[in-house]
């Protein structure tokens, strides 16, 4: 990270921080170890991004947009002119779990040899912070900015609970069983990138068809 230049590392859940050991593998760059923010959920650290690129060299049984590394930096560098934006990566052994990659926007996969395909953590975050390093050189603030911010981790997460509650209160969504649906429903948002005022007007829609709300007109 530091040699490309990122500095803002955040850690969901560490089994061990600060660690000697990781204090030694930083070999100079204590520094962003020392500043690095500790959450308790990936939900958390998401919480005020307006755009997050999961790593993950697994395919899913709900396709999911997916770019290479080259593409996602430059998506990254853009989508940071209107807010604060994440490479997500997940533990060495297991990767990103479909929960994980809920929350993202985008795969970020590393095109590798099919028959030797496995990189460990730091080669992949060095790869992703290399093509970061690439992307901005020469790039300008005013290329990108937008009028209206886009929509935060945070604030579609509330549209999603909002959104799940009100199907299954009009009986659209089955309660024992909404994850399927939902997955499906998150991929398309997604694709679309609401900003801050599509995600206002869409609550306020579902608020005005939300069943439960309407049950008590004249009582």
């Amino acid at each position: 990270m530091k040699n490309m230049g990122i500095s803002d590392l955040v850690l969901v859940k560490p089994q061990s921080f600060p660690h000697e050991d990781a204090t030694a593998r930083a070999s100079g760059a204590e520094d962003i170890l020392q500043a690095a923010t500790v959450v308790g959920s990936l939900e958390e650290a998401l919480g005020d991004c307006v755009y997050a690129a999961g790593a993950s060299a697994r395919s899913r049984t709900i396709g999911w947009p997916s770019m290479t590394p080259r593409e996602c930096a430059q998506k990254l560098l853009a989508e940071s002119y209107n807010g604060t934006v994440a490479a997500i990566f997940g533990p060495e052994q297991a990767g990103l779990t479909n929960e994980h990659i809920d929350r993202c926007h985008t795969l970020l996969t590393i095109p590798t040899e099919p028959g030797f395909s496995s990189l460990n953590l730091a080669m992949a975050v060095q790869v992703i912070c290399y093509e970061l390093r690439v992307a901005s050189i020469g790039e300008t603030e005013d290329q990108y900015q937008s009028e209206v911010r886009p929509a935060t981790g945070e604030e579609l997460e509330l549209f999603y609970a909002h959104l799940e509650a009100v199907l299954r209160d009009g009986g659209f969504l089955d309660p024992d069983n909404p994850r399927h649906l939902m997955r499906r429903l998150r991929r398309l948002f997604i694709r679309a990138q609401p900003d801050q005022n599509e995600i206002n007007i869409l609550r306020g829609m579902l608020s005005a068809l939300d069943p439960k709300a309407g049950s008590g007109v004249g009582s």
